[in-house]
């Protein structure tokens, strides 16, 4: 799947990144705490969190991550926005809670 069909399927907010959605996800990770997400996502995955500032950057490249998806109505910081811009990883956003946002990746990617 891309994040394009993601976007789509689940009417999501694209704050920046538009000209990267096709990117391929080959997996999710769901985790607020910055190093839990450093030390097991995995290349091509799509990080759902509610963190919002520039540190969120530095894991999404070094982890090579497909993209981001804000929960909860949370929009990133500006310096967060600049960051992903430079980095080419699409930031996106829902007002949907973080369990329910996940369960609804989980089925899209399962299938």
């Amino acid at each position: 799947m891309k994040v394009k069909d993601l976007v789509e399927k689940m009417n999501l907010t694209v704050f920046c990144g538009a000209d990267n959605l096709d990117r391929e996800i080959k997996g999710g990770y769901v985790s607020d705490l910055l190093s839990d997400v450093m030390g097991f996502a995995k290349e091509g995955d799509v990080w759902v969190t509610l963190q919002t500032h520039k540190n969120v950057m530095a894991i999404a490249s070094l982890k090579e991550l497909a993209a981001i998806v804000l929960v909860k109505g949370n929009k990133p910081e500006d310096d967060t926005l600049e960051a992903a811009i430079e980095e080419g990883i699409p930031i996106l956003g829902t007002d949907k809670q973080t369990f329910e946002t996940s369960g609804i990746i989980y089925e899209m990617l399962k299938n």
